[in-house]
């Protein structure tokens, strides 16, 4: 598993576009599996599941996108999982971290 929080700045509906943009131009074998939305008052919360094929670890990962907050200032967290080889132990996390830096970018441009 990896993650990656941050709190950003902007338009709720732009930056979950532009994050969605991210994941599905990152890799071609990227999936939007489902979606959950919630609202109340100007209190905004989105989450979003992806996945893809991990090359290095020869199986899918699943990569949880939640944005949530209100008036231009909101929480991300995005969580990997799934990317490890081994029964007992986590062996070769690569796959995890590689679908996280497919939105990086653009976090840090928020």
């Amino acid at each position: 598993m990896a993650k990656y929080e941050k709190i950003v700045y902007g338009d709720f509906d732009r930056i979950l576009e532009k994050l969605n943009d991210a994941v599905m131009s990152g890799s071609t074998s990227a999936s939007y599996e489902d979606g959950s939305d919630f609202c109340q008052g100007d209190f905004r919360c989105a989450v979003r599941i992806y996945e893809r094929y991990s090359w290095t670890g020869g199986n899918r990962v699943s990569m949880s996108l939640t944005l949530a907050g209100s008036g231009g200032e909101y929480f991300l967290s995005a969580i990997t999982s799934g990317g490890s080889q081994g029964m007992f132990f986590k062996l070769n996390t690569m796959g995890e971290e590689a679908f996280l830096e497919t939105i990086a970018g653009v976090v840090d441009s928020l």
